[in-house]
């Protein structure tokens, strides 16, 4: 059972967040999906899902990767786009630090180019090392990056902040990011 409901929080990753036209979904500007439309085309793809187990992933995923609006009749990720959606976040004030989970494989690049948000909306930064950790080791040994994103803000670089918790901007030049 636990092994479906994490093949089926991949398969809604992959339709919310990149690849809606697999399944012949339509999101609307802001990234929301009919949560009855989402469960029909689900279902006519060889993959069992209701609305309690979609409840049931919504609800205890561990990084909150996917929201309901407020009566449960829409739903999106909360953020990791590469299909172009605007999310509507506010511009915040990030604190002094923030962090980036990679590895060894890409530091070449980064000291030189800084994080970019490649196929994505977005760079993802987190609160905290913990986190930026277990993103890191995702693709192996992780390299934990340091971001001065107070200087950032200061040098008018836009922060958002996700509604799970993931601070979010365009790109980090390396000369705010440390070891």
């Amino acid at each position: 059972m636990e092994k479906n409901l994490k093949h089926l929080s991949k398969f809604l990753s992959l339709i919310l967040r990149h690849k809606p036209e697999t399944i012949g979904l339509q999101l609307n500007e802001n990234g929301w999906a009919n949560v009855q439309e989402l469960i029909s085309k689900i279902n006519q793809h060889n993959t069992a899902l209701d609305s309690e187990t979609l409840n049931h992933i919504v609800e205890t995923n561990d990084k909150k990767r996917f929201a309901f609006n407020e009566d449960k009749t829409m739903i999106r990720a909360s953020q990791g786009h590469s299909v172009e959606v605007e999310l509507n976040l506010k511009e915040m004030q990030p604190p002094q630090f923030l962090y980036h989970g990679t590895v060894q494989a890409f530091m070449e690049a980064i000291q030189k180019e800084g994080l970019k948000k490649m196929s994505r909306q977005h760079v993802h930064l987190s609160n905290n090392q913990e986190t930026a950790t277990k993103v890191g080791s995702r693709r192996g040994k992780p390299v934990i990056l340091i971001i001065n994103a107070a200087a950032m803000h200061a040098d008018s670089y836009a922060f958002f902040l996700s509604d799970n918790g993931v601070w979010l901007t365009d790109h980090v030049p390396a000369q705010y990011i440390q070891l």
